[in-house]
This record gives C-alpha cells, sequence and structure tokens, in this order.
C-alpha cells in the first residue's frame, strides 16, 4: 500500500531531518530535491515509493540486502509472532528460532557440519572473524599468528579493524593510523589489473602475490587472509575460474585461515546460494549478512567449518570470550528462517542466475555510448557499468567533471535509487522480471546517455 503525506507533513520531516539526523556517508541536513535525502515511505518488489507516491527503480537493493525484495508481508508476520512469545533471550539461553536458524544456515553452507556465530552485522561479522582466527591459531599453540592478509580497494566494513584491512574509501585518511597487522596486496581486476599477459590471458599473478606476502611477512606470523568472492567495492569484477581454488590452496599450505566475506554476495545474488560455489572452494570462516534477513531485521554472522570451531572446544581457556549484545536476536532469526523459506520457496537464486544473465545481455547495449568503458557480470545479479572518458585509454574522467553530481541529477530524473559514480553498481532484489530488467536498462540507458551530452562527448 502507497502512503503518501500531506504538503505539510513532508515539509515537517524534512525540517527534523535536515536539523536532527545525521545520514551515513552524507553530509548532513541535504534534503534538497536533486542531490538530497529523499522521504520514502512504502516499497514493493523493486520499486521503492517516495513521499508523494512516486515509484522508484531500487538499483541495489536498499544497500546490497534487499534480496526478497520490499514489502513482504510474511517477515513482518514471522517478527510479529515471536516477539509475542520472547523477544530476548537472557544470557546461557537459546530459542528455538535461533537454534533453527543455525541448523539452516549450516545446512546450506560449504560445510554441513559448520557452527554459526550470530552477530548483529557485516561489519561485527567480519570483526568476529578476525578475532576467531587470531584465537584459533592461539589455541592451536601458535600465538605469534596476528597479522591479516587482505586486497586493496575491498571493503570489509566500517568499523576501525575492518578499515584497515581493504583501505577502500576516502575515510581511511581522516582517521588517523590503521589499525597494525594488515597486509594489503592487490586485488584482481581483468579490465585494470596486473593478471593478464599481452594477450589478456589470466597470469593468476594477483594470487600469487597472497603468496609472496605470506612469505614475507613470515608464514607463522600470519593469521589470515579475506577477501570478498566478487568485490563490490573493488568495482564487481568476477575473478578467473581458477583465482579463488589457487587462493585456498596457498593457504592451505602456509596453515592460512581463508575466510571469504560474502556479506553481499551471500544468500542468492550471484545464481549460488554462496558465491564460493562457483568454484567449488571451502572457505574456513564466511561471513555473512544483509540478505540473511533481506535487511528486514539488522543480523550478521561467522560461520566457522568444523575443524576451526571444535578448536573453541575444551578448558575454559580455549572459550571464544567473544560477546555481541543482539547476535541471535530471537526477532532477527525469526525473520531470517521466514525469509529463506521465500527465498528457497519461490526459487529466487534461480532467478538471479536467469535474470542475470538477461541483465547481462541486455546491459551490452549501454556500449553504445562512448563514455562506458566496461560492462562487468554474468555472474547473477551482481554487475556494474564503468564510465571512463576514453574508452581506448580508460582515462577517467577528472573529479572536475563531475560526474557523479551530472549521472545523480539523470538518476533522479528517471527515478532511479543508486549510486552515480565512475562504477554503476547494478545490484537489483532477485525478485526482479524480464519487463523490470528491461525497464532498469532503459532507465540507465537514458540517464548514461544525457550524462554524455552534457560532458560535451
Amino acid at each position: 500500500m502507497v502512503t503518501t503525506l500531506t504538503g505539510e507533513q513532508l515539509e515537517e520531516v524534512k525540517q527534523q531531518a535536515a536539523e536532527h539526523f545525521w545520514p551515513h556517508a552524507r553530509q548532513a541536513g541535504n534534503v534538497s530535491e536533486d542531490n538530497g535525502l529523499k522521504v520514502v515511505t512504502s516499497a514493493q518488489g523493486v520499486w521503492v515509493d517516495d513521499a508523494a507516491g512516486e515509484p522508484w527503480f531500487d538499483l541495489i537493493s536498499g544497500m546490497f540486502l534487499k534480496n526478497i525484495g520490499h514489502g513482504r508481508k510474511e517477515i513482518a508476520d514471522a517478527v510479529y509472532e515471536q516477539m509475542q512469545g520472547i523477544s530476548y533471550s537472557p544470557g546461557g539461553t537459546v530459542t528455538p528460532a535461533t537454534a533453527q536458524l543455525a541448523a539452516r544456515v549450516a545446512g546450506l553452507a560449504p560445510d554441513k557440519n559448520s557452527r554459526i556465530y550470530f552477530v548483529s552485522g557485516g561489519s561485527e561479522a567480519v570483526e568476529t572473524a578476525l578475532k576467531m582466527a587470531k584465537q584459533y591459531h592461539n589455541n592451536n599453540g601458535e600465538a605469534g599468528r596476528w597479522k591479516v592478509i587482505s586486497r586493496k580497494g575491498s571493503y570489509h566494513g566500517a568499523t576501525h579493524a575492518c578499515m584497515s584491512l581493504g583501505q577502500s574509501g576516502g575515510a581511511v585518511a581522516q582517521i588517523g593510523p590503521l589499525m597494525p597487522g594488515n597486509i594489503h596486496v592487490p586485488n584482481h581486476d581483468p579490465y585494470r589489473g596486473i593478471c593478464g599477459d599481452e594477450n589478456d590471458n589470466c597470469t593468476l599473478e594477483c594470487a600469487m602475490e597472497i603468496d609472496r606476502a605470506i612469505e614475507h611477512e613470515g608464514p607463522r606470523t600470519v593469521a589470515a587472509f579475506i577477501g570478498e568472492p566478487i568485490s563490490m567495492a573493488a568495482g564487481t569484477h568476477v575473478p578467473h575460474p581458477d583465482y579463488w581454488p589457487a587462493v585456498q590452496e596457498i593457504c592451505e599450505k602456509h596453515g592460512v585461515i581463508m575466510i571469504c566475506d560474502e556479506v553481499i554476495t551471500g544468500f542468492g545474488r550471484t545464481g549460488k546460494m554462496f558465491a564460493t560455489e562457483h568454484w567449488g572452494v571451502q572457505p574456513d570462516i564466511t561471513t555473512v549478512a544483509k540478505a540473511l534477513t533481506s535487511g528486514y531485521l539488522p543480523i550478521g554472522a561467522a560461520i566457522a567449518r568444523k575443524e576451526v570451531a571444535d578448536a573453541f572446544i575444551g578448558d575454559e581457556d580455549s572459550t571464544f570470550r567473544h560477546l555481541i549484545t543482539f547476535g541471535g536476536n530471537p526477532a532477527s532469526c525469526a525473520a531470517g528462517l521466514a525469509n529463506l523459506d521465500i527465498m528457497e520457496g519461490e526459487g529466487m537464486v534461480q532467478n538471479s542466475a536467469e535474470m542475470g544473465d538477461y541483465l547481462y545481455e541486455r546491459l551490452q547495449t549501454l556500449y553504445e555510448h562512448s563514455i562506458v568503458g566496461d560492462v562487468r557480470g554474468g555472474m547473477g545479479l551482481l554487475a556494474a557499468v564503468e564510465i571512463v572518458k576514453d574508452r581506448d585509454t580508460k582515462e577517467k574522467f577528472p573529479k572536475e567533471a563531475g560526474l557523479s553530481d551530472k549521472l545523480t541529477h539523470y538518476f533522479n530524473q528517471n527515478r532511479i535509487m543508486g549510486r552515480g559514480a565512475d562504477v554503476i553498481p547494478i545490484s537489483p532484489p532477485l525478485c526482479i522480471t524480464r519487463d523490470e530488467v528491461d525497464q532498469l536498462v532503459s532507465r540507465l540507458d537514458d540517464a548514461i546517455g544525457k550524462t554524455e551530452s552534457e560532458l560535451g562527448l
């Protein structure tokens, strides 16, 4: 049901937001029509309605999490029923919903005997995985393993330890020294990367850099390697089929815990329940969040395969003394169970694979615009379009060209909710239809075309 506000109500909400709301990663106080905060009141499927009842296309599933789409009453009903019984489990207790979701997630994970450590979100899941990896080595008599290898340009969360991993985002330079012990290696990037020979054949140099970094630091000092199967922040590049098997072999050779960050790619986004299934690898720890409840309530988890989890069972000193207040919250777990019921019952993972192929095919038409340098995707509903000044040289637009502002303006004209930047992420809900894919590409085509004209190209 569309909820609209009167003009007076809308102005009051805007004033409250402008004066008191501090938005994430945005300038506070901006509620202007062109690039400020939009007031939204309802949503259904891939559509989000603004205060005037105008539908906007959700290009990136909220924040890469509305996998089953907006407006599913079944989630609200499941949460309401759970909260009528018990809404929080005191220390030393567990509710059926929490135990059932743990078993359900383990049954979907690469290792069916995994244990699930619930937290509130993606950053907490990564923090938990880092602590878990380091204590795992400590419990096994290797307390000297504390360093973490990660890839440049990746994003693993907004907390201090997470920001120290991939060095992604301008905020890194604004908070002072990063946490020590984080070693950064190049990311895989077929478009601008180091992995191709003179014939653009992959050499797997990006994987070999991980091996070299571990050897350089000393294997007995390295606790873990962490990477997203497909890194959205690094430009949504699908890796070579041999990349992740090579990474797993390197980690096993050196006794390094392999952490796969599936906060974005997990639960159907790539056309598989977990992205690592595409390459047949089994992480030691997998981090998830976002789509486990499709964003209906906060949740996250570190999925530890049995060998890792068993290292924390024994005497008191081996206990994982880590606690997150809302980890395993019964209402969130009830939402997670209902979410997985919908996802599996309605075949949304398969739809992601099929519509992802169709989306990737349709996006090829955007090459008609000279500023489109690269179209990436072909693995579920995770795609990107890179905008460049010169297609041959891959030169980016300078900041003074105002590319982001121009794209954002035309996104707004076309009622697209997304990120206008030199790399446009495209990650719609998994419930998307062929007609909606066509609408989406048509709107992107118009926005990119008008941006190209305004840039004088």
